[in-house]
C-alpha cells in the first residue's frame, strides 16, 4: 500500500516560520511558497557565498513595477481632476528611493534580511530593495489584487502616512502662509492673467511679499495657479 506523502506536509523550519510570521504581521498576507519570500529577503552579498542560492534582484525589479502600477492607480482614483503632470510628480515622490527605504525601515525589514555581515552596506538601500522584492513575491505567490490589497490596505494604512506625503507635496500655499506669519511678512496673491485656449481657462498667479514681486505660477484653476506661484516663491527663498 502506497502512502500519499502530500497528506503529511513537511514540517516548516524555524527560519520559515519566522518569515511567515513577519510577512503576515507586516503585509497582512500569508505566504504559500515560503521559499519565494526567502529569496525576496536575500541580498546578493549573501547569495554569492551560498551555492545555488538566488538573490532578490529579479524580484526587486518585478516589485518595483507592481508598486508603480498600484500607486498610479491609487492616485488616478483619488485625484480625478488632476492632470498627468501633477499625478506623475506625486507618484515620483511616493515611490522614490528615499520613500521606499523609509517604508522598509518602518517595516523592520532589516531584521529579516539575509546579507553578509561585516561588509560596508547601506542598510536603507537593502531595506528599500527588499520591500520591493517582497511585493513582487506576493504578486507571484498570488495575484495583482492581493499585492494591491497588501500594499494599500495594510502597508500604507499601518506603516506609512500617505496623507502627509501628499500634503507635503501639494500644499505650498499653506507653507508660504506659515513662513510669512512666522517672519511677520505681508503676503498677497493676485491673478494677473487669464488665457482661454478654447477648452479651458489657464490662470496665472503672482505672489507679492512686502510689495515685492516673487513667484509666478499657472494652472487650470486659481487655486492651482496660486499653489504653483507659492512653490516658485518658496524655491526662490531657499525654503524648498
Amino acid at each position: 500500500m502506497k502512502v500519499n506523502l502530500n497528506l503529511f506536509p513537511k514540517k516548516k523550519s524555524k527560519e520559515e516560520i519566522k518569515i511567515i510570521k513577519f510577512v503576515i504581521s507586516k503585509f497582512g498576507y500569508r505566504p504559500k511558497d515560503v521559499g519565494l519570500f526567502k529569496i525576496a529577503l536575500t541580498h546578493k552579498s549573501f547569495s554569492n557565498d551560498k551555492e545555488h542560492l538566488e538573490s532578490n534582484e529579479r524580484l526587486e525589479f518585478l516589485g518595483d513595477s507592481i508598486i508603480d502600477a498600484i500607486v498610479a492607480n491609487l492616485l488616478y482614483e483619488r485625484f480625478p481632476d488632476e492632470d498627468e503632470g501633477y499625478l506623475t510628480k506625486l507618484k515620483s515622490k511616493i515611490v522614490s528611493r528615499k520613500a521606499l527605504s523609509g517604508i522598509g525601515n518602518n517595516l523592520d525589514i532589516g531584521k529579516n534580511i539575509f546579507y553578509k555581515k561585516g561588509r560596508s552596506i547601506n542598510m536603507a538601500t537593502l531595506e528599500g530593495n527588499a520591500f520591493e522584492a517582497l511585493i513582487g513575491a506576493i504578486y507571484l505567490d498570488s495575484n495583482y489584487e492581493n499585492a494591491k490589497k497588501s500594499l494599500v490596505n495594510h502597508v500604507f494604512r499601518n506603516f506609512v502616512d500617505l496623507n502627509k506625503i501628499i500634503s507635503e507635496e501639494i500644499d505650498f500655499k499653506s507653507k508660504l502662509f506659515i513662513f510669512s506669519q512666522k517672519n511677520k511678512l505681508e503676503l498677497n496673491f493676485d491673478i494677473v492673467n487669464e488665457e482661454h485656449n478654447g477648452k479651458q481657462i489657464v490662470y496665472e498667479a503672482l505672489v507679492t511679499i512686502n510689495n515685492r514681486e516673487w513667484g509666478r505660477g499657472k494652472g487650470t484653476s486659481k487655486k492651482k495657479a496660486e499653489q504653483m506661484a507659492s512653490k516658485e516663491t518658496l524655491i526662490l527663498m531657499g525654503e524648498l
